[in-house]
C-alpha cells in the first residue's frame, strides 16, 4: 500500500511524500510548506500516514476547496513508544464482530492520523466462538486483519491469554497460531482477568509460550501482565519475586484492570529494567477500572441504570485526566475496547500518546474536522464536551442535556448529510437517551410527590392511578427517534445497540435499547409495594405504608446514608484505594421493580469508613446497616469500630436482624443488621466509624443512626 509514485511534479498546490531517514524512527515525520506546496517527510509508509493525517486534521473543506489553517512546517516525534487499541474481533464486542478487513483496514487509518501505532487482536483460541454477524472465523480474521495491519506497518500486538490445556498442548496451540499469524510484534498474557494460575505457573507458562513465539517470530515482545487472579489474595507478591529473578526473558509488564498493585507501586517496585505498558479501558462505564467520574464515584444512578456498561461514551476531559496521572510511569498504552462506543476516547488518547502537550480543545476540533467536515468544527467540539459535562450530577437538575439535544438537532437539520456519518449519529443518538432519561425522571418524580400525599392520606388506588400515568406523546416519539438511530449505527457500521434484532450479545454489551427503560426513581418499588398493601388488612396496610414513607426517613440528630444517593464526599472520609462499586441498576433482572433506588449501589471493599456527627447526649443510639445476604462461614472477623472501640468483631455481620423491615422494604438479596452504641463511645456527639473484614471485604449500600428507641427491637 505503498503511494503511486510519479516521476511528474505536480504544480502547486499540491501534498508530496518524500522518503528520509528521520533518525531511523519510523514514526516520526516532518511536514514543510513552500509556498503551496506541502511534502510530508518519512521514512516510510507509516510516518507517511502521519504526515497525512495531520494535514487532513489542520484542513477545511469548503466550496468545492481545501484551505489549511495554519503552516504545519515542523518535525514531529512522537512521546510515547506504543500507541494503540484493542479491536478484538469476537462475539462479546459491540461493533467488531460485525466487521471485514476492510472495513478493519479503514478503522485503522482512521484512528493512525492521531497517531496510533500498534492494533491489538484477540486469537479465537482451541474453542472459537461464532455469532451470525461474523463473516469470518476469529483466527481467519484475525490473519487477514494482521495482514492488513503489515501493510500499513501497523504493529500487531496480540491479547493471548491462557487456557486450562496441559502446558505442552497449549504451546502446540499457539505455535501454530504464530506461524500462521502475518504479522506478531508483541503478545500480552494476562495473568488474571482471564486467568487463574499461581504466578510461578504463569511465569513457567509465559516463558514457554514466549519461545514458541520467538520460534516463529524472532523479533516480537513477550509482555505479561500484573493483573492478578481473585482467587490468590498474595498472587502479587510471588509474581513480583518470579519477575525479579528474569533478566530478558521478557520485554516489560503490562499494568490493567484487576492489578495486583497500584501503578505507582508497581512502578517503584518493578526492577527499572522492564517497561510497563498500559491497558487502560477507555470503553467501559461501571463495573471497571475507570468507570465514569471515577475520581470520585458519583455518576448518577439514573444514567448509569439505563445507558449501563458500553454506551456511546465520550469523556474527553476525564481521560485527559488519567493520561496525566499515569503517563510518567508508562512507555505507553494499548487500550481496552469492545466497539467503537468509545471512538471519541480512542482518538483523543492516541493524540495524548503522541503529544501530551496538544491541548484537548485542539484534539476535539481535529476530530471533527477530520470526521464530521460538513458542520462548523466549533459546534462538534462543544457539542462532544457538552455530552461528557451532561452526565454531571441528578439528570433531573441539569438543564445543559436539553441544551445539548437541541444543539445536535440544529446539526441535523442544518447539515443533513452528517446523519450519513455514523460518528455523528453516535452523538445524536446519546444526546436523545440523555434527554429522555431526564425527561422521565422529572415526569415520575413529580408522580411520585403527589402519590405519596395520596398514600399519606391511605389513599392508595389514588396513588396506584397516579402512577400509572402514561407517558406524553413526545416522549415517545423521542424514544422511537432513538429506536430509529440505533438502526442507523447497525445498518451503517455494524453496532449492536440491542438484543432484539440487532445482535447484542447481551444487556450489558452495549445494548442500550434494552437498559434504557430500566427504573430510574422508585415509581416501580412503590407499585410493587403499594400491589402489596393493597392484600393486606386495614391496621397492618396503615402501618405498612406508614412504614414505607418512612424507609430514609430520619430526625435531626439522627443520619441516613445511601451510596447510590448521597455519593461518597458525604461519608466525611476519602476512602483507602482500592474500593469497587458494584452497580446493580443496569441489570434487568435486579432492577425490575423490587430494588428501591437507595440500594443500587453495593460498596465492596475490605473497609468502609464514614463519620457522624450531631448526635444527642445521653442518647442511646443504634447503627443500622444493609449488607449483601450473601455470607461465608468462613468469616470470622467482620469488625466495627467506633472511635476507636470495638462494637462488634465475629461472624459475618452480626448484629441483630429486623426480618420484617428487610421482607417490607428491602431488595431481595439484602438484609439489615443492627447495633447498639454505647453513649459514652460518642465524643460530643461525633464519632468516626470502620467496617472491615480482612479476606472477602464488606458489601454494604446504606445505612442508618437512629435513636434506640426508634427501633422496635431496641425500643
Amino acid at each position: 500500500m505503498r503511494p503511486n509514485i510519479s516521476g511528474h511534479i505536480p504544480s502547486a498546490p499540491c501534498v508530496r511524500f518524500a522518503q528520509c531517514a528521520q533518525g531511523g524512527d519510523k514514526d516520526a515525520f516532518s511536514m514543510r510548506l513552500d509556498g503551496d506546496c506541502l511534502t510530508i517527510c518519512a521514512s516510510g509508509i507509516r510516518g507517511w500516514i502521519y504526515g497525512i493525517g495531520m494535514f487532513l486534521r489542520k484542513t477545511v473543506y469548503k466550496d468545492g476547496q481545501i484551505f489549511l489553517l495554519h503552516d504545519p512546517t515542523g518535525e514531529y516525534t512522537p512521546a510515547k513508544k506504543i500507541r494503540g487499541h484493542q479491536l478484538g474481533f469476537r462475539v462479546c464486542s459491540n461493533t467488531y464482530d460485525a466487521w471485514t478487513t476492510e472495513q478493519y483496514t479503514r478503522y485503522y487509518l482512521d484512528l493512525m492520523y492521531f497517531g496510533m501505532n500498534t492494533v491489538e487482536h484477540i486469537p479465537g483460541g482451541k474453542s472459537p466462538g461464532r455469532n451470525a454477524l461474523m463473516q469470518q472465523s476469529p483466527d481467519e480474521l484475525c490473519f487477514d486483519a494482521c495482514a492488513a495491519a503489515d501493510a500499513l506497518d501497523l504493529d500487531v500486538s496480540l491479547w493471548f491469554p491462557n487456557d486450562d490445556l496441559p502446558l505442552e498442548q497449549s504451546v502446540a496451540l499457539r505455535s501454530q497460531f504464530f506461524a500462521q499469524c502475518p504479522r506478531i510484534d508483541a503478545l500480552f498474557i494476562p495473568g488474571g482477568d482471564p486467568g487463574n494460575y499461581p504466578a510461578d505457573v504463569f511465569i513457567q507458562r509465559v516463558l514457554a509460550i514466549g519461545r514458541a513465539l520467538h520460534a516463529a517470530k524472532p523479533d516480537a515482545q513477550l509482555w505479561p501482565s500484573a493483573q492478578a487472579p481473585h482467587s490468590i489474595p498474595d498472587w502479587g507478591e510471588a509474581f513480583m519475586e518470579q519477575v525479579e529473578s528474569l533478566s530478558g526473558e521478557i520485554d516489560g509488564v503490562i499494568y490493567g484492570p484487576n492489578h495486583a498493585f497500584p501503578l505507582d507501586e508497581l512502578r517503584r517496585r518493578l526492577p527499572a529494567r522492564f517497561p510497563i505498558r498500559f491497558y487502560p479501558d477507555i470503553t467501559h462505564n461501571v463495573r471497571c477500572e475507570y468507570p465514569v467520574h471515577f475520581a470520585h464515584e458519583d455518576w448518577h444512578f439514573a444514567f448509569a441504570s439505563t445507558l449501563s456498561r458500553e454506551s456511546i461514551n465520550p469523556r474527553p476531559e476525564e481521560f485527559r485526566l488519567l493520561h496525566r496521572l499515569t503517563r510518567n510511569a508508562v512507555i505507553g498504552s494499548v487500550s481496552y475496547s469492545e466497539g467503537v462506543n468509545d471512538d471519541v476516547n480512542k482518538c483523543v488518547w492516541s493524540d495524548m500518546d503522541f503529544d501530551p502537550q496538544r491541548e484537548l480543545y485542539d484534539s476535539l476540533l481535529d476530530y471533527a474536522r477530520l470526521f464530521l467536515w460538513h458542520a462548523p468544527a466549533r459546534a462538534i467540539a462543544d457539542g462532544i464536551l457538552a455530552l461528557e459535562r451532561g452526565w454531571i450530577g441528578d439528570p433531573a437538575n441539569n438543564p445543559q442535556i436539553e441544551q445539548t439535544l437541541q444543539h445536535f438537532e440544529r446539526l441535523a437539520r442544518d447539515y443533513p448529510a452528517l446523519l450519513e456519518q455514523w460518528r455523528f449519529v453516535q452523538l445524536l443518538f446519546r444526546a436523545r437517551c440523555d434527554a429522555l432519561v431526564r425527561r422521565r425522571r422529572i415526569f415520575e418524580l413529580d408522580l411520585l410527590r403527589n402519590a405519596r400525599g395520596e398514600m399519606a392520606r391511605n389513599n392508595l388506588q389514588n396513588a396506584m392511578d397516579i402512577l400509572q400515568t402514561p407517558f406524553s406523546d413526545s416522549y415517545s416519539a423521542l424514544r422511537q427517534q432513538i429506536e430509529f438511530n440505533a438502526q442507523t449505527l447497525f445498518r451503517q457500521i455494524g453496532m449492536q445497540l440491542g438484543t432484539k434484532d440487532l445482535y447484542a450479545s447481551q444487556w450489558e454489551r452495549g445494548a442500550t435499547l434494552d437498559t434504557l427503560d430500566q427504573p430510574i426513581t422508585d415509581r416501580a418499588f412503590y407499585l410493587t409495594k403499594l400491589r402489596h398493601a393493597l392484600e393486606l388488612p386495614a391496621d397492618a396496610q396503615r402501618a405498612f405504608v406508614r412504614g414505607l414513607l418512612a424507609r430514609n426517613s430520619v430526625l435531626p440528630d439522627e443520619m441516613y446514608y445511601s451510596f447510590a444517593e448521597h455519593g461518597l464526599q458525604a461519608l466525611g472520609v476519602r476512602q483507602t484505594p482500592e474500593y469497587y462499586m458494584d452497580f446493580q441498576g443496569d441489570d434487568p433482572a435486579v432492577n425490575n421493580g423490587t430494588m428501591p433506588m437507595c440500594q443500587l449501589m453495593l460498596f465492596d471493599h475490605f473497609s468502609c469508613r464514614f463519620k457522624i456527627s450531631g448526635c444527642l447526649p445521653d442518647t442511646q443510639y443504634c447503627l443500622r446497616i444493609s449488607y449483601s445476604a450473601h455470607t461465608r462461614e468462613n468469616v470470622t472477623k467482620h469488625t466495627i469500630r467506633v472511635n476507636g472501640n470495638v462494637l462488634y468483631c465475629g461472624p459475618q455481620y452480626g448484629g441483630r436482624r429486623d426480618e420484617k423491615f428487610d421482607a417490607d422494604y428491602l431488595a431481595p438479596g439484602t438484609q439489615t443488621a443492627t447495633y447498639p452504641i454505647p453513649s459514652e463511645w460518642l465524643q460530643n456527639g461525633c464519632a468516626e466509624v470502620v467496617i472491615e473484614e480482612p479476606t472477602v471485604g464488606v458489601k454494604l449500600s446504606e445505612f442508618w443512626v437512629l435513636r434506640a428507641e426508634n427501633i422496635r427491637e431496641f425500643a
